[in-house]
């Protein structure tokens, strides 16, 4: 997840980046950030903040752990905002969507 610090939601994206990063792939057992599963936290509706990402296949049999850790991390970073999912398929996960940290957890290196 790219952070543009001129966007003016930058500070509330860097502490959405750092929760996320606390949620852990199961099967994996590496953050969702540096498996490139995460494309974007919106933070334009104020009472809302919408997390779009994907998962590695659309039949994820660990999707609903994932997700469910996805609204706790950002529930307690957020306590005021409803916390919502937009699960997508396009662009699709790829391998290539892994941060280089990532790659040296999975010792794809």
């Amino acid at each position: 997840m790219k952070i543009s610090l001129t966007n003016a939601f930058a500070q509330e994206e860097m502490r959405a980046n750092l929760a996320l990063m606390q949620v852990i792939d199961p099967e994996l057992n590496v953050n969702i950030v540096d498996l490139g599963l995460v494309y974007g936290v919106d933070f334009q509706d104020p009472k809302t903040v919408t997390v779009t990402m994907t998962l590695s296949t659309p039949h994820c049999p660990l999707g609903d752990a994932i997700e469910q850790g996805v609204i706790n991390a950002m529930q307690q970073v957020f306590p005021e905002r409803e916390v919502k999912i937009d699960l997508v398929w396009e662009p699709e996960w790829s391998i290539d969507r892994i941060s280089d940290a990532g790659k040296e957890q999975l010792g794809l290196t």
